[in-house]
């Protein structure tokens, strides 16, 4: 096993800049996710990490050692990609077994590796079969397969899941997790999908435009978002925002008005709020206390969704950026056209100043 360390890792493609001073630690035996939306530079980044990338600037190093100018076979690393790229004409036993014989190891190792990272898997009734007659779970559990058998420091993943239909993309999420426990391996996995991220990640590095905008625990991030990009990125359904101006600010909180003329107080360390100012107000929709007057918006339900467990109420509201998503029980009675009364308590409540940036919540978090 390794870290793997970026220190002000830069990627250019002509006039582009596709990433900028990247700087992070992936500590030994970490699972770290890279989540963005396409195009911020995330699977890029992997690549440099893999070697199938080359920095303009800055260095990579793992275990240690710098691995700007060394081939991606000799880094240590193994990857695992979206499209399985199995060979359809091997069976999933030599499949798993060709990088090994490649390497010129004797077969009783390579026998010992494939029933190994088989049992790992729970693959061992397929090794007889050819990838066609194998699901999309299968063939991406081969995959991951031969990436075991390399005995790697480190293991890349870059979007593994994205062809799975949405039940087995859940199952296989669970794999990935026993898969960490029971190696201990190092694991950096790229994902555009925050609930992967959330449900994974020892560890989450928001990206965005080839810049990292945050870095931390799924909870950390979920819990004390240092903009409005993470904000509205990290959780499922996407955080509320309504536009709003200051009333007042201090060390011990905010008054804020939204543009309906409703004010609200927010728990938030207030000191550099001042009255006028142009600010974002942030709500989970659980964090929405239906009927509750104090502290409160209205909003008007356009449409219901019911879910079983949950139901979401999507509503319109003033200053809401887009219709509110409100988190009810499974056996609430709205309907479209109700009023809602939503009551926030001042400790649920986000505040970012006219650039995004988050004032710093007063309520404690714990992970």
């Amino acid at each position: 096993m390794a870290n793997v360390e970026l220190l002000s890792v830069s990627k250019t493609i002509g006039p582009s800049r596709i990433l900028s001073n990247i700087n992070l630690e992936v500590a030994d035996g970490e699972f770290v996710v890279f989540v963005g939306p396409s195009g911020c530079g995330k699977s890029t980044l992997l690549r440099v990490v893999a070697g199938l990338e080359s920095a303009s600037s800055g260095e990579v190093q793992i275990g240690g050692r710098r691995v700007n100018e060394t081939s991606p076979a000799a880094r240590g690393v193994a990857m695992v990609f979206q499209s399985y790229a199995l060979y359809p004409h091997m069976t999933v036993r030599e499949n798993m077994a060709f990088c090994l014989k490649l390497a010129g190891w004797e077969k009783d190792a390579i026998d010992a590796a494939v029933t190994r990272a088989a049992g790992i898997l729970a693959i061992e009734p397929l090794l007889s079969r050819k990838p066609a007659a194998l699901s999309g779970g299968q063939r991406q559990r081969v995959a991951i397969g031969r990436a075991i058998v390399r005995q790697p420091e480190v293991f890349l993943f870059d979007e593994p899941l994205s062809n799975l239909d949405a039940a087995l993309r859940v199952r296989m999420r669970y794999e990935f997790a026993k898969l960490h426990q029971d190696l201990k391996t190092t694991m950096i996995y790229v994902t555009h999908d925050q609930v992967e991220a959330m449900t994974l990640a020892d560890r989450i590095v928001v990206l965005s435009a080839g810049r990292i905008e945050q870095i931390g625990a799924p909870m950390e991030l979920y819990e004390r978002p240092d903009n409005l990009f993470v904000a509205g990125f990290i959780g499922s359904p996407r955080m509320n925002l309504l536009d709003a101006v200051v009333v007042d600010g201090t060390p011990d909180g905010a008054r804020v008005r939204l543009t309906s003329g409703e004010t609200l107080t927010v728990a938030v360390e207030g000191g550099r709020a001042h009255a006028g100012d142009s600010v974002t107000l942030g709500v989970r929709a659980e964090d929405f206390v239906v009927g509750d007057s104090r502290n409160a918006l209205t909003a008007r339900v356009k449409f219901v969704e019911l879910l079983g467990a949950a139901t979401f109420a999507y509503a319109e509201a003033g200053g809401a950026r887009d219709d509110l998503t409100v988190q009810l029980s499974g056996q609430a009675t709205v309907k479209a056209g109700d009023t809602l009364t939503l009551g926030v308590r001042p400790e649920s409540g986000h505040l970012f100043d006219a650039d995004g940036r988050a004032f710093t919540r007063l309520r404690p978090v714990v992970n």
